[in-house]
């Protein structure tokens, strides 16, 4: 086979022919391998559908049809490693459950009365209660944030969270019922 330079000129379309031909022989095998490495058949055909679409892209360039096959398992075992290097892949999980709901948002008293606690908790302390508590982030990943160890984030949240409850005293009660929709 001659040497491909570029996805466009003459020559394309007989490109585009031989990828779907490619793509109709070999997709449902490498769906497969895809479901052997995640074990989740949706997520195996967003692994396949990447991987195609990376394959498809250098298709052109490509010269040796009797590697494809090896190629493309390749292809799509990278795309698997890669994203499983991602964070908001680590952190996703489907569940049957529907998500956690937020409680009933108080009024601007009651944000107020929290944002002057906050603001009397020290300084890192506050930090970590905003990074774990806010933005719901893991110890592990408060701690690359701030450049400390899992125990300073967990002894700073206890600490933190300790001061927050003696600086909103007697609210803390009526604040944590609200936020939990008014059991008791």
């Amino acid at each position: 086979m001659t040497r491909r330079t570029g996805s466009t000129g003459p020559d394309s379309s007989s490109y585009d022919d031989e990828f779907a031909r490619f793509f109709g022989e070999r997709a449902h095998q490498l769906r497969s391998t895809a479901y052997l490495l995640c074990g989740d058949w949706h997520h195996a055909e967003d692994l396949t559908q990447a991987a195609l679409l990376k394959l498809y892209l250098v298709w052109p360039k490509l010269e040796r049809h009797d590697r494809l096959d090896a190629y493309a398992r390749q292809v799509v075992t990278r795309t698997f490693l890669a994203e499983r290097r991602r964070p908001w892949r680590r952190r996703e999980q489907l569940t049957d459950l529907p998500p956690e709901q937020a409680g009933e948002p108080g009024g601007p008293e009651q944000r107020m009365v929290v944002l002057r606690a906050l603001a009397a908790v020290p300084p890192k302390q506050r930090a970590v209660l905003v990074l774990r508590f806010w933005h719901d982030l893991s110890v592990e990943e408060t701690a690359a944030a701030l450049r400390c160890s899992t125990g300073n984030v967990k002894s700073q949240s206890a600490r933190g969270l300790a001061t927050l409850r003696d600086r909103l005293g007697p609210h803390f009660h009526e604040l944590s019922l609200t936020a939990k929709g008014g059991e008791e």
